[in-house]
């Protein structure tokens, strides 16, 4: 493994995110709550958040908006060292609005990110040095599919920090308002010879890979289809939007075993945005700091699960507050109220 000034570098779109407050609607109300979001960013946040070294990687307009970005960068803790700034006349950055739910109604999200300054983001404007400053880089499917230049981008991004010396890792987070299928199933199928550690859901699996057969079967299968070593996978039981359990399942290859836990249940669901980033944080950190794949799932389940408590796309919960967390899911006895 690399042994770069970075714990992690992620690459991705960073949005400015604008919510109707009080459970608006988006017809109705007049006034939008504004912050700062990104799969990616919200990724390095959370790590940072545990303490590691993070950064982004990252093209936003070099105007208001792209300062707005920038500060909030910088105000959680993650690196700006790789942020370029678009002086074009149509430099512009992506927005999506997104309205809270509330049983039986389901939030919902209109998406304004077309020709965003990131698509016509280029290797040539990032240093060569780069690729060997890191220890894992992390991105997503969401990534390759903004559009046809962020997804070669993407690709060979992959291909020279694996040549560095880094750890990759891959969030698939399909998203069909991106790209069909059959465009994403190509795109990621390109790339998964280079990962080491994937994050994907069982629908995903079934559906856009087209796998079959059992979820242990299916998580192995891309071990011995690809030189993947550890496999990802959520589940969540939605009770209603405002109450949720969650777990996961990890698969380690070295091991050939899986890993899970007793769920987390009852979540009081304050905005679900951004938990599959913080999950994705949360197994990183695991996995950086122990290289131990049971730690990993424990701070996974952890970190999203509180996450679905905090509004926002971005997590907010430190290593001393998640360290707590899983002693107190842990426990098998009362929980002491007076640690306040």
């Amino acid at each position: 493994m690399c042994e770069g000034k970075f714990d992690l570098l992620t690459f991705g779109e960073i949005m400015l995110r604008l919510s109707p407050p009080n459970y608006e609607r988006m017809t109705r109300g007049d006034i939008f709550d504004k912050r700062a979001g990104g799969s990616e960013f919200n990724v390095a946040s959370g790590v940072a958040l545990l303490g590691l070294r993070t950064g982004v990687i990252s093209r936003i307009p070099k105007n208001a908006l792209g300062t707005f970005i920038k500060n909030r960068i910088r105000f959680e803790g993650v690196s700006d060292d790789y942020l370029i700034y678009d002086d074009s006349d149509d430099a512009r950055l992506g927005i999506y609005y997104y309205e809270n739910g509330a049983a039986p109604r389901k939030p919902s999200i209109v998406y304004d990110r077309k020709n965003s300054s990131i698509t016509r983001i280029s290797l040539d404007e990032l240093p060569q040095s780069m690729f060997t400053s890191t220890r894992m880089f992390h991105t997503s499917g969401i990534t390759l599919a903004l559009n046809r230049n962020t997804c070669e981008v993407t690709t060979e991004m992959i291909k020279r920090f694996k040549k560095g010396g880094a750890t990759v890792s891959f969030d698939c987070n399909y998203r069909a308002n991106l790209w069909s299928e059959e465009e994403a199933r190509a795109a990621i199928k390109n790339i998964l010879p280079y990962v080491d550690v994937l994050f994907v859901s069982e629908e995903t699996s079934r559906r856009m890979m087209q796998k079959e057969g059992s979820l242990a079967d299916i998580m192995r299968s891309y071990t011995t289809e690809y030189p993947i070593k550890v496999v990802c996978t959520t589940q969540r039981e939605v009770i209603s939007p405002r109450k949720h359990n969650f777990t996961s399942t990890i698969y380690d290859a070295a091991q050939d075993k899986l890993f899970t836990e007793e769920p987390y249940r009852n979540i009081d669901v304050i905005d679900r945005i951004g938990s599959g980033d913080a999950y994705v944080s949360g197994v990183l950190y695991g996995l950086l700091k122990y290289n131990d794949v049971e730690k990993a799932l424990e701070y996974g389940n952890a970190t999203s699960s509180v996450k679905n408590t905090i509004p926002g796309d971005l997590p907010a919960s430190d290593l001393n507050e998640i360290d707590g967390i899983i002693r107190n899911h842990k426990a098998t006895g009362p929980v002491s109220e007076l640690n306040r």
